[in-house]
């Protein structure tokens, strides 16, 4: 068979495979959904956690000598402070779960972050036709804290170290969740059916690089 004919033929062959999948989409077992989105949660925050090494040590290549130590410290300090605002603020502020003090503006859940047991069975999940909530905590975390670091290079050799720990502490458990609060959990407070769903996947490009350079 000539090349000129096994391509269309091949083209049509797809093509109605394609329709054909579509016809007779198959159901995932909501124990695979869950698995594999906690797990994809786990992995994209681990790559984040490992991009914010890279920042340390681009930071520290592009201070003095004399100050690599201290960029390092910044760079260890803030994701301690970070993991602990946002576990007691910031978490629930970024999720209000339609608990909003003020409509769409801010949430109305305040206090430390509700996490599932270790072992936690399909009744006691909090979502298992979604993720663990163990998961989903760690990924937003990872993102929270990466802000902080991107500040930390922006503010290098400019800024001591307890000040800078005192405006990541404020960056993490606020500022950042109340920001991230608006795009994902309210959208600014308009209805489902309103919303451009194509826009969503860019929201987390604009809390993530944008805040840092607004503070």
């Amino acid at each position: 068979m000539k090349l000129k004919t096994l391509i269309p033929a091949f083209g049509a062959f797809m093509i109605a495979s394609s329709a054909q999948a579509q016809e007779t989409a198959v159901a995932v077992p909501t124990d695979t959904v869950f698995i594999l989105n906690s797990l994809l949660f786990l992995i994209g925050g681990f790559l984040v956690f490992w991009m914010a090494a890279g920042f340390s040590m681009l930071e520290a290549g592009l201070v003095r000598s004399k100050n690599v130590t201290m960029q390092l410290t910044k760079n260890m300090g803030l994701f301690g402070f970070a993991c602990l605002a946002y576990y007691f603020v910031g978490y629930n502020l970024m999720y209000p779960l339609g608990t909003w003090a003020t409509e769409g503006v801010i949430s109305g859940i305040w206090g430390p972050a509700v996490l599932e047991t270790v072992g936690v069975d399909a009744a006691g999940a909090d979502d298992y036709s979604y993720a663990s909530t163990g998961s989903d905590f760690f990924f937003q975390l990872m993102f929270c804290a990466a802000t902080a670091s991107i500040v930390s290079g922006a503010l290098a050799e400019r800024i001591k170290l307890w000040p800078f720990l005192v405006f990541t502490v404020l960056l993490t458990g606020f500022i950042y969740p109340l920001q991230a609060s608006w795009k994902w959990g309210s959208l600014l407070a308009r209805e489902p059916q309103d919303q451009n769903i194509k826009t969503r996947p860019f929201t987390l490009c604009v809390t993530w690089h944008d805040l840092p350079s607004w503070q």
